[in-house]
């Protein structure tokens, strides 16, 4: 008997992926444990640093690499997903790694560019740059529409030195990511590692709404799986309206949403209530433990921090779809983690080889 999360048991395993094995009360694995990949869902995975949510959200990547119809984006603060293009059995996973992803400057709304800069729209600066947002569709052409308009020249120069600040960034781009492309390969990787949060969010508000758009105005015929590491960070800027209006208008269009973070206590409630799929490892912040128990299933019969377990890959999966619970251990990687943590006796080694 199969077991497929978000489908249930004796399910088709077609669509599915291998997310590992049920662990047993004395450690040792049972049988397979798999997850639906054929309809749209909102997962996150949670878990203390180093006890393997990178290292799961890179299974589910694999996963969904080998599965037709399906069109996955890996949002990569860290920028550790690029192994995903290695495999140690030679057959690497077909990924496109876009090192400098960008956006079109429309994709954020004028109130959104006053937040992206710290202005407040009632300000002097941030009304100019709600203006210049709403007449035009490029940075180039809101920084023009600043420099000429009938403002104070102390509120033209704070506003174009604001906008300065966002095209040092290069992330705007009037030829910026488009739905395609995003839609191209078996897996597609921005790597947005070495922006800070403001860009890093620019870029996720962009290719969440651009892949919604997509498949509500049906340009596209594969469906997305928007995966995000590190997603605290994206619910703390202007990426959170987009990641909301998946959350909760997602599954209709047919666009799922993937979030790893260590800090479930910093992303939104509904972040948490509208997974349908959650897969815990290891936590101990009193924080993310209440913020998990808060939203706690009522078909839990106990609370969620004392099922909890205590070795990296472990999980407890929580399928809403089903209203089961389940202990497991999560697969090893077919390709590289490039999440690891660097240790002291490493770069001894190696520079004792260089020697």
């Amino acid at each position: 008997m199969s077991f497929v999360i978000g489908r249930g048991a004796n399910a088709e395993t077609e669509q599915t992926g291998h997310l590992g094995r049920y662990r047993a009360l004395d450690g040792s694995e049972g049988a397979t444990l798999h997850v639906d990949l054929d309809g749209p869902h909102a997962m996150l995975i949670v878990g203390k640093r180093g006890y393997g949510k990178s290292f799961t959200l890179g299974v589910v990547a694999e996963e969904l690499a080998r599965v037709q119809g399906v069109a996955p984006v890996i949002v990569d603060p860290m920028g550790v997903f690029s192994t995903l293009a290695e495999s140690a059995a030679g057959e690497a996973v077909p990924v496109d790694t876009v090192a400098k992803p960008a956006v079109t400057a429309d994709v954020l709304d004028p109130r959104s560019w006053c937040s992206l800069l710290g202005l407040s729209p009632e300000s002097g600066a941030g009304g100019l740059v709600w203006q210049a947002a709403q007449a035009k569709a490029s940075l180039a052409a809101m920084q023009h529409h600043i420099e000429t308009a009938d403002a104070p020249k102390t509120d033209r120069r704070a506003a174009t030195n604001h906008l300065a600040l966002a095209d040092s960034w290069d992330v705007f781009d009037p030829d910026g990511l488009g739905t395609a492309e995003l839609a191209s390969a078996a897996v597609t990787v921005l790597d947005v590692s070495g922006l800070d949060s403001a860009p890093m969010n620019a870029i996720c508000r962009g290719v969440a709404e651009a892949l919604y758009r997509a498949r509500i105005d049906e340009t596209i015929d594969r469906l997305p799986w928007l995966m995000i590491d590190e997603a605290h960070t994206f619910f703390d800027g202007v990426a959170e309206p987009a990641l909301h209006t998946i959350l909760t208008r997602g599954r209709a269009p047919g666009v799922s949403l993937v979030l790893a973070t260590q800090r479930p206590s910093s992303v939104t409630e509904t972040a948490i209530s509208q997974s349908d799929i959650l897969l815990s490892h290891r936590l101990t912040a009193e924080a993310d433990l209440d913020a998990l128990n808060a939203a706690q299933p009522t078909y839990m019969n106990e609370s969620l921090g004392n099922r909890l377990p205590t070795d990296p890959g472990q999980v407890v999966v929580i399928d809403d779809a089903t209203e089961t619970i389940h202990a497991a251990q999560v697969r090893l990687r077919d390709t590289p983690h490039g999440g690891g943590s660097p240790r002291a006796r490493d770069v001894v080694a190696a520079a004792g080889e260089r020697e």
